[in-house]
C-alpha cells in the first residue's frame, strides 16, 4: 500500500502531501500486522473490528513504544497514533486517498491472482470493492484495472462471475465522464 501512495495520479498528486499518505498507509499496515487484514468477507462487525485494531495500535504505541523507549525521536508512539486516526477518521484528503489506495490494492490483486491461474481462478466476488473507492481519480484507476480484466477474460474465452458488476461500474465511470465533457462544452462556448 504504501508503495502505491507514490503512484498518486497526477491530477490528485498536486493536492496531496504524499510524505503523509504513505505514513498513513504504514501505520494501517501496523494494525493489520497483528490483526490481520479484515475483509467484509470474513463477516466481522465493524465495531469488532474497530475495537480490535484500536487494541492493537494501543498495544503497538504504548506497550512497545511507550515514550521512555523513544528519547530523541519525539513521542513516536504517539505520533504513529495520531495518524492511525487521521487514517481510521477519513477527515483529511490524505486519508480518504490512503483508503482509496487500500481498495485499488485488493482490486489489483484479484487481477494479479487471476492471470496468475491462467483463467482458472475466478476473483469476481472482490469487484464490489471498486464501488467503495471515493475520489474521482482513483476511480479512473479502478476502471483501468477492471477494463484490463474484461479484456483478460475475453481473451480467453471465459466469462467470470460478477462481470455485470464490472460493466455497471465502467458505464457508470462513461457516463460521468460524458456529463463532465458535456459541462466542460458549455463552459467554453461562447455566450449568445
Amino acid at each position: 500500500m504504501s508503495i502505491l501512495t507514490l503512484l498518486a495520479p497526477t491530477p490528485l498528486r498536486a493536492h496531496l502531501n504524499i510524505p503523509r499518505c504513505t505514513l498513513l498507509a504504514l501505520v494501517h499496515d501496523m494494525a493489520e500486522s497483528l490483526v490481520g487484514d479484515i475483509t467484509p468477507m470474513d463477516r466481522v462487525p465493524k465495531p469488532e473490528k474497530s475495537r480490535r485494531e484500536r487494541t492493537t495500535m494501543s498495544f503497538l504505541t504504548e506497550r512497545l513504544l511507550p515514550p521512555t523507549m523513544t528519547t530523541g525521536c519525539g513521542d513516536a508512539g504517539e505520533q504513529i497514533r495520531e495518524a492511525w486516526e487521521e487514517y481510521e477518521g477519513m477527515t483529511t484528503l490524505e486519508s480518504r486517498f490512503v483508503h482509496d489506495v487500500d481498495k485499488l490494492e485488493l482490486v489489483l490483486q484479484m487481477m494479479e491472482y487471476e492471470r496468475r491461474g491462467e483463467g482458472q481462478v475466478d476473483l469476481g466476488e472482490f469487484v464490489h470493492v471498486a464501488e467503495g473507492v471515493g475520489l474521482d481519480e482513483m476511480k479512473a484507476w479502478c476502471r483501468e484495472v477492471l477494463t484490463e480484466r474484461v479484456e483478460f477474460w475475453e481473451g480467453l474465452g471465459k466469462v467470470p462471475s460478477h462481470m455485470n458488476d464490472v460493466k455497471r461500474i465502467l458505464a457508470e465511470g462513461e457516463a460521468k465522464a460524458e456529463v463532465n465533457g458535456s459541462l466542460e462544452e458549455d463552459e467554453a462556448s461562447p455566450e449568445s
